[in-house]
């Protein structure tokens, strides 16, 4: 890849976070892995940087225009986050930072096949959880709160690993724990809001790790920070379906792709 082919992804995935919250992860690390050649833990380590600095510019549009649901963000964070500090904390005890390319490889392909799957039965889910919510509102609502503790439990564990489902699983579960409350956008905005100090907390844990290439890292941030606020200001006005359904269609090819690797 030539110079200018890096900021160039960065702001074709930054495009897609900022319109959709998904992204970061499930299509920049494979494509560090697969067209970039680099290492899968660096391609990890970095993207959860560029993730949570991208992510930062999309949250600010999407707070300002009142698209984030800070109460959701607090309960997924108080799962996650320390999670992802466990996570983190097990990967240095083992040292399975430097685990076989070939293993990481193969457990990037599955999240992303998951993702692809969950993406696909988005609107089954959202159903689900509507008529669920609107027929047995109280035992909902008293679950409601330590299942996405135990959902942002989940989510720190995969995302310290593989980078991947703060957005893309992470958006799955909340239509079904949140059918009423969060429409498309705000759905969008929480999830953003909720990932910033996931992988800021993931990322911090593999710089000490020695899994994160700054120099890669500036390049990319060039082209997807004016990406994701394009995304941010434009994402409301794209068909959620379509964006969706090609999105899950992208995710299972390059989840094939990696397991053919």
């Amino acid at each position: 890849m030539t110079f200018f082919q890096y900021p160039l992804a960065g702001l074709l995935v930054g495009i897609l976070v900022g319109a959709t919250g998904v992204g970061g992860g499930a299509l920049m690390t494979p494509l560090l892995v697969l067209l970039l050649g680099v290492a899968p833990h660096t391609a990890v380590g970095t993207d959860l940087l560029y993730a949570s600095l991208t992510k930062l510019f999309g949250v600010g549009m999407h707070s300002a225009k009142g698209n984030v649901d800070w109460q959701v963000v607090r309960r997924l964070a108080t799962g996650s986050l320390p999670a992802a500090a466990a996570t983190l904390l097990w990967m240095h005890v083992t040292e399975s930072n430097g685990i076989r390319e070939g293993m990481v490889i193969t457990g990037l392909a599955v999240a992303l096949l998951l993702t692809s799957l969950a993406m696909a039965g988005k609107p089954w889910l959202n159903r689900i959880g509507r008529s669920v919510r609107i027929n047995e509102p109280i035992p909902f609502l008293k679950f409601q709160p330590p299942l996405t503790v135990l959902t942002g439990v989940c989510l720190g564990s995969l995302v310290t690993l593989t980078s991947i489902g703060a957005g893309a699983l992470g958006s799955v579960i909340l239509v079904f724990l949140y059918p009423l409350r969060l429409t498309p956008v705000k759905l969008v905005g929480t999830d953003l809001a909720h990932a910033i100090p996931l992988a800021l907390v993931a990322g911090a844990g593999h710089i000490l790790l020695g899994n994160v290439d700054f120099v890669l890292l500036g390049t990319l941030l060039l082209g997807s920070i004016p990406g994701v606020l394009l995304g941010a200001h434009f994402g409301g006005k794209l068909p959620e379906h379509v964006l969706r359904l090609t999105i899950a269609l992208m995710l299972a090819l390059i989840g094939f792709k990696m397991l053919m690797h």
